[in-house]
């Protein structure tokens, strides 16, 4: 059953009226009601498209979260063939919060790894909604490790509000797991394409999204923290997070404005859940052509471009 959010109200009534007439049609006791159904449907696709053409910082954040949209495994099932997933960081334990591992991609080999929050209440609670601890970080670590060495591209896959900041995550190490995760990706020989899915919170994303090209889907978001983490500091009022969220700039457009990413990734009409595979078809696409642009280039020119990459943040903003 489609999930509706709160301003999607308009659609979510016309397509229930389309459900509901087509159920008396199956029913044989109507007459013939295609041209009133198709009727409806036109309109219902017009609302979409109108509701979605003007969308807000806050409403995009609610797409961007959206209970049926594609996650992290959704991508590996269908992009990845022969994938070998692999648990622990070799220190404290295993995180299931981000999964990892060696496969093929369009033929040729790789490392991915990514967030994955969960679809259901048992999965959101086995993968802590997506918010590593340093051992998620430290597995990470541990692959890129692996993927450099053998000189195996690494695909990294973003979803998350932010690492997660337990007590327990805190005397592990959080901030340093975090920050040698970063460090490793800035490190990589190899090229390194990441792809906003969802959610890009906080440091819990760049550790393994500091990478030599950034790509967003055109209904998420990447951020420094969370709307409501943000008006909770400024304000003391996470109600304010509507706020918070317009001002942040935190859209896929806003940050391909700032240079923080390469690439926007459009989603079909009314977003990514309501097509998921479309959508994981034109994530492939775009992961496979930022990737044949480094076919050829030495370890240090990988290296290189990602670093004036993230040298040149910043400098062409007035």
């Amino acid at each position: 059953m489609r999930s509706y959010l709160d301003f999607e109200k308009p659609v979510a009534e016309l397509e229930a009226k389309i459900e509901e007439l087509r159920k008396v049609s199956d029913t044989g006791d109507a007459v013939s009601i295609g041209e009133d159904v198709a009727r409806l449907e036109t309109k219902a696709a017009q609302a979409l498209k109108e509701l979605y053409a003007a969308l807000t910082p806050w409403q995009k954040t609610q797409v961007a979260r959206h209970p049926q949209r594609p996650h992290c495994v959704d991508y590996i099932a269908k992009l990845i063939t022969d994938f070998v997933p692999l648990a622990g960081d070799r220190k404290f334990g295993e995180d299931a919060a981000i999964i990892g591992g060696f496969g093929r991609f369009r033929g040729a080999s790789v490392c991915v790894m990514g967030h994955e929050k969960g679809s259901d209440t048992e999965s959101r609670i086995k993968h802590n909604f997506g918010m590593a601890r340093p051992e998620g970080y430290r597995k990470a670590v541990r692959l890129m490790e692996m993927a450099d060495r053998f000189e195996i591209p690494v695909i990294s896959l973003i979803d998350t509000a932010g690492a997660y900041p337990g007590i327990g995550a805190e005397e592990r190490g959080q901030a340093e797991a975090i920050a040698r995760s970063t460090d490793m990706c800035l490190g990589l020989g190899v090229p390194n394409v990441a792809l906003v899915v969802g959610e890009g919170g906080s440091g819990g994303a760049i550790a393994i999204a500091t990478a030599n090209r950034v790509l967003m889907l055109e209904h998420s978001i990447y951020s420094v923290i969370s709307p409501e983490g943000a008006a909770s500091i400024l304000w003391r009022d996470t109600t304010k997070a509507q706020e918070a969220a317009t001002n942040m700039k935190i859209t896929a457009q806003d940050m391909l404005r700032f240079g923080v990413i390469d690439q926007i990734i459009p989603e079909p009409m009314g977003g990514a859940h309501r097509d998921p595979a479309a959508t994981v078809t034109a994530a492939g696409q775009a992961i496979e052509q930022a990737l044949a642009g480094f076919a050829g280039m030495d370890r240090d020119a990988v290296r290189r471009s990602r670093r004036e990459k993230f040298l040149a943040l910043g400098r062409t903003l007035g």
